[in-house]
């Protein structure tokens, strides 16, 4: 006879005793998150300080770094992108404790050397399922961002293009030269 596995809900995810370790739920299932290195948190970093002060100056929304956000119930599923984005005809959501009940209107996810390919595709997915308008995939070591969007289509940027913030944040745009600033990628 097979063991039932007890899946997990946001609200024991919220609960977890603060050992330094971070989590995300899927589906019930609790995941670890290895700590990230020097240059993941300085592009998280970087990239988060910038599309917050461009979103206040332009009374657009709110910046987040690694905020959780419940996209599915029953069972849960508990997403934290290194940096996201809620506009501001959302922002309601954000003033309330716990995990943030939708999905953000932009997801960032900056790629640690050790994360599968699969493992980032299941995340963008995830947002993208759940209502997130744009989703950009970090990676440093090539030194390119994967913009995808809710329509299927993807378009990979090279260290030398723009990043947009097209609908979601108007206006806002990076260099990629900026975001990965100089230093060797890791």
């Amino acid at each position: 006879m097979e063991a039932t596995k007890t899946l997990l809900t946001a609200e024991d995810l919220l609960r977890l005793p603060r050992d330094g370790r971070r989590h995300e739920l899927v589906k019930g299932e609790l995941v670890e998150m290895t700590p990230v290195g020097p240059r993941h948190g300085l592009i998280a970093l970087r990239l988060g300080r910038y599309l917050q002060e461009y979103a206040e100056a332009n009374q657009l929304g709110g910046a987040m770094v690694e905020t959780g956000f419940c996209l599915e119930c029953r069972p849960d599923t508990v997403r934290a992108p290194d940096v996201s984005f809620v506009s501001a005809d959302r922002l309601t959501l954000l003033d309330r404790e716990g995990f943030v009940p939708e999905a953000p209107d932009l997801a960032v996810e900056v790629v640690s050397p050790d994360e599968t390919d699969h493992a980032v595709q299941d995340k963008v997915m995830d947002y993208l399922t759940h209502g997130t308008r744009l989703v950009w995939v970090v990676r440093p070591r090539q030194r390119t961002v994967t913009v995808y969007r809710p329509d299927g289509s993807a378009r990979v940027l090279r260290e030398t293009d723009t990043l947009d913030g097209e609908d979601v944040v108007p206006g806002f745009s990076l260099s990629l030269q900026t975001l990965f600033g100089s230093g060797p990628s890791a």
